[in-house]
């Protein structure tokens, strides 16, 4: 549930304080339809993932721990693509905290007894 909450606020400060929440992230915020793209994005990223998180934390809703998995896992990936074929720097630490996050998550959905 602490997971979620902070995906939650991730969220919210990408609405309320976009700038902190993308310097939080180590990228500047973008002007223009850039700016709308990334705040939009990274928002409905945070929160989606944060409130299936606090949803399926409550009994009988596991599986619906397997959205927020499948984000943080697809991000991983996508991470690791973007360093291999585009240039991008290796981000390590953003990397293993989304592996290990989604493999915490998708065993608490898949161990659920429904």
């Amino acid at each position: 549930m602490l997971l979620g909450a902070g995906f939650v606020l991730q969220g919210l400060g990408w609405i309320v304080a976009p700038a902190n929440a993308a310097a939080g992230l180590g990228m500047p915020l973008l002007d223009g339809l850039g700016r709308s793209t990334q705040v939009g994005d990274f928002a409905a990223f945070f929160l989606t993932a944060g409130v299936t998180m606090l949803v399926g934390s409550r009994a009988g809703n596991a599986r619906l721990l397997l959205v927020p998995a499948g984000m943080l896992g697809s991000a991983a990936a996508v991470r690791t693509l973007a360093w291999l074929v585009h240039g991008a720097s290796f981000a390590a630490l953003f990397i293993a905290v989304e592996v290990v996050a989604g493999i915490v998550l998708a065993t608490a959905a898949l161990r659920d007894d429904g």
